[in-house]
C-alpha cells in the first residue's frame, strides 16, 4: 500500500487534486470529513470538546456549533492547540482504520489540511502539496467563497507558511493557471511516479536506475529532502539508532549526481538484517544480490568494512541507503569524509574536479558502476591520506551515540 499525504494552503486547490486522484483510482481519506465524524452527537469526541470549551459550543440540538467554536479558537493559538489535542488523535485513529480497510494494493491518499503543522510528513511514503501564491489564494477566498478579507487572512495565518509546506513536500504542484494544467500534472504524477512506486512497494523492489553519471548543480532542496527521507527511515524500525545525510549532496555548493546518500546507524549487521523488512515497507528495499552488500572500495576488507545497502522504491527520488554498524571503519569514514569536505573547500574543489573528469570519461556508460569504481583510485591514492591528516590535525571525533 502506497500512503500519500495530500495538503496545501487554504484555497490552493487541494480538493480538486483529491477528486482527480480518486478518479485515477486512489482511495481517499478526508481528514476534514473524519474530523466532523468524530464530534458527531453522542461521540466521545464531542463530549471531550464540550468539557474543554463549555456548553456554549453546542447548538440547540446538542450538536457542535462550529461557528461558535471557530470564533473561539481561530484567533487564539492556545485554544486552537487545545482543540487539536482532542480531535487530532481521534482523526488519526479513524484514518488508520480506513487505510487498513483499503487493502494491500491500494494507493491511499489522505487529505490533511494541517499535515505539515501536525508534523506528519514522515508518516507517509510521499507528501504532495498543491501550491498557489498567497495573493491568489486570498483572491479565491474573497471572490469565489465570499469571505471577508480579514477572515481570509486570519485563516491563512493559522496555517503553516508556504515555504514551510513546500519544504516538507516530496512533490509540489503549482495550481495557478487553468485547472486543466494541474489535472494534467496529476495524471503524469500518477502514471510516472505513484503507480510504479506502489508496485515497487508491493514487490519489495527498487525503482529502476540506468544511464551514465550525470553531475547536476547543487539543489537547495537536497538538505530538506534528505532529512524527510531520514526521518521516514528512523521511524521504520526501533533498531535504527540514527540516519545521517552523507556523500556529495551533503556538501553545500557541490555539484553531484541527483542521488541522496544516507547512512543508517545500527548496533550490528544482525540488526541491519532484522530491520530490512520494515525499511522496505517504509519505501527503502534492500539491493538484491550478495555483491550489493559489500562496500564499493575494492581495496578494503569487506569483513571489516561490511554494510547493507538499500535504495528507494520511489522512482522520483533516487537514494542510496548505507546501513553500517556504529563505530565501524566504514561508518566513521562516511561521516569524516563529509565533515572534511565541508570544512575544507579547497579539498572539495579537488574532489569535484576528479568527479567531473570521471563523469566525462564515463559519459557513454549504461550505468554508474565504472564511474564509482574509478573514483576509488582517487580515494586510495590521494584522498585517504589527506583525510587522515585532517582528522589528526583537527581532533575530529565521530558521534559517540
Amino acid at each position: 500500500m502506497l500512503r500519500i499525504g495530500l495538503t496545501g494552503g487554504i484555497a490552493a486547490g487541494k480538493s480538486l487534486a483529491a477528486q482527480r486522484l480518486v478518479q485515477l483510482g486512489a482511495t481517499l481519506i478526508d481528514a476534514d470529513a473524519i474530523a466532523r465524524e468524530v464530534v458527531e452527537p453522542g461521540t466521545e469526541g464531542l463530549r471531550a470538546v464540550a468539557d474543554a470549551f463549555g456548553p456554549g459550543i453546542l447548538d440547540d440540538d446538542g450538536g457542535l456549533d462550529r461557528a461558535a467554536l471557530g470564533a473561539m479558537v481561530f484567533e487564539q493559538p492556545s485554544q486552537r492547540e487545545r482543540l487539536n489535542a482532542i480531535v487530532h488523535p481521534l482523526v488519526r485513529a479513524r484514518a488508520a482504520e480506513l487505510a487498513e480497510a483499503a487493502g494491500e494494493e491500494a494507493i491511499v491518499v489522505q487529505d490533511i489540511p494541517l499535515l505539515v503543522e501536525t508534523g506528519q510528513s514522515a508518516s507517509f511514503h510521499l507528501v504532495l502539496v498543491i501550491d498557489a501564491p498567497e495573493e491568489e489564494r486570498l483572491r479565491r477566498m474573497v471572490e469565489e467563497r465570499g469571505m471577508s478579507e480579514p477572515d481570509a487572512r486570519s485563516r491563512m495565518a493559522a496555517q503553516a507558511s508556504r515555504a514551510e509546506r513546500n519544504d516538507a513536500a516530496d512533490v509540489v504542484l503549482e495550481n495557478t493557471g487553468p485547472r486543466e494544467e494541474v489535472l494534467s500534472a496529476l495524471d503524469r504524477l500518477w502514471e510516472e511516479r505513484l503507480r510504479p512506486f506502489n508496485r515497487n512497494l508491493l514487490h519489495g523492489t527498487l525503482a529502476p536506475r540506468s544511464g551514465p553519471p550525470v553531475l547536476v548543480d547543487p539543489e537547495p532542496g537536497w538538505i530538506a529532502q534528505a532529512e524527510l527521507l531520514a526521518e521516514r527511515i528512523r521511524r521504520s524500525d526501533p533498531r535504527i539508532q540514527a540516519v545521517d545525510h552523507v556523500g556529495s549532496t551533503a556538501i553545500p555548493g557541490m555539484p553531484a549526481k541527483d542521488v541522496l546518500d544516507l547512512q543508517v546507524t545500527v548496533a550490528s549487521l544482525e540488526d541491519a538484517d532484522a530491520a530490512a523488512e520494515n525499511m522496505a515497507a517504509a519505501g527503502f528495499p534492500r539491493w538484491p544480490g550478495i555483491g550489493r552488500d559489500t562496500p564499493k572500495p575494492s581495496h578494503r576488507d569487506p569483513a571489516v568494512w561490511g554494510k547493507r545497502l538499500h535504495g528507494n522504491a520511489d522512482p522520483g527520488r533516487k537514494a542510496n541507503v548505507h546501513v553500517r554498524v556504529h563505530g565501524s571503519p566504514g561508518w566513521r569514514y562516511a561521516l569524516a569524509f563529509r565533515d572534511w569536505l565541508r570544512d575544507q573547500p579547497e579539498m572539495a574543489a579537488v574532489y569535484l574536479a576528479e568527479k567531473q573528469r570521471l563523469a566525462e570519461l564515463h559519459a557513454a556508460d549504461v550505468s554508474t558502476g565504472r564511474y564509482a569504481r574509478a573514483k576509488e583510485e582517487w580515494f586510495s591514492g590521494f584522498g585517504d591520506l589527506r583525510l587522515n591528516e585532517w582528522i589528526h590535525s583537527t581532533g575530529w571525533q565521530a558521534p559517540s551515540g
